[in-house]
């Protein structure tokens, strides 16, 4: 109950924040449109260039090395997209928490300023991601269980480089090396009770499956299409407002952690009390400041 507890008050003062810059709950919205249109066409083409006889890849002799290409030119603009965005929500948090006014403009122009830092970032995260999904799909269950756990692994530790190279500038080396020190060095073991924005994310959209579930069965039992459609679309908002809601938060809780994990400092609307008990630092953060 104290973790739950620990946890809503973190997440409500991520809404506090939020609720003075409300604009900045479109960019997580940008990021999906945007990624989506530019992903595309890259992966129609892998579509396109796929064999066409049989019914599986190693009946068909499998996929072909421009398949391939295409497949992770996609993966690399698909990330490097959403690290934009997500660049451009961590540079508006920063601003509020130093106690500025951060607009959508401010946002994208601080998000534009880095551009260059986040490429490697973004290449270096498109390869993880195409070697631990191609290594998935190649094993039982228990090796996806393993590199599922790899992944999540691989998220933690780096939970802070953005942070990093958005604010700071600097290298991806150097970032992905203090985010790891970050994280042995804050998290520990209470990082599972702590994931506070994912679990009440999770639970609103358990909600709001529980509202929208009854009138889609409701109007499918009863031949009343207009129901049934009008059930399905409130499902599809509820569903994208809450993904784009947590994504904010956690942007915001992500750029207040790293202000008091790495800098050191106190961030508006956050109590030092609130981000202390949730990640129980261990020793000194001085030497994370670089």
């Amino acid at each position: 109950m104290g973790k739950l507890s620990r946890s809503w008050s973190l997440v409500s003062s991520s809404w506090q924040v939020l609720r003075h810059d409300k604009e900045l709950l479109v960019l997580p919205a940008m990021s999906a449109v945007v990624a989506m249109i530019c992903v595309a066409p890259f992966f129609a083409g892998a579509i396109l260039a796929s064999p066409t006889t049989g019914t599986a890849p190693e009946e068909s002799g499998g996929f072909t090395p421009a398949t391939y290409v295409l497949m992770f030119i996609g993966y690399l603009v698909g990330s490097y997209v959403t690290i934009f965005f997500q660049s451009a929500l961590i540079h508006a948090a920063n601003e509020r928490l130093s106690g500025g006014s951060p607009t959508l403009g401010s946002a994208l122009a601080g998000a534009y300023a880095r551009a260059g830092h986040i490429l490697p970032w973004a290449l270096l995260s498109a390869t993880v991601s195409v070697v631990l999904r191609a290594v998935q799909e190649r094993t039982g269950l228990l090796g996806r269980l393993v590199i599922g756990l790899v992944g999540m692994a691989w998220t933690l530790v780096t939970f802070l480089v953005l942070p990093i190279l958005v604010i700071e500038g600097t290298g991806v080396k150097d970032a992905l090396t203090r985010s790891v020190g970050a994280f042995k060095n804050t998290w520990g073991e209470n990082v599972v009770g702590n994931a506070g924005i994912g679990l009440v994310g999770a639970l609103a959209m358990v909600a709001g499956m529980l509202v929208c579930a009854p009138i889609i069965i409701l109007g499918a039992q009863n031949d009343l299409i207009v129901v049934t459609l009008a059930g399905i679309a409130l499902a599809v908002i509820w569903l994208i407002t809450v993904s784009v809601g947590s994504a904010a938060l956690s942007g915001v809780f992500q750029t207040a952690l790293y202000r008091y994990a790495v800098l050191g400092e106190e961030s508006h609307g956050f109590s030092a009390d609130q981000i202390h008990g949730a990640f129980r630092p261990k020793g000194s953060r001085s030497w994370l400041r670089g």
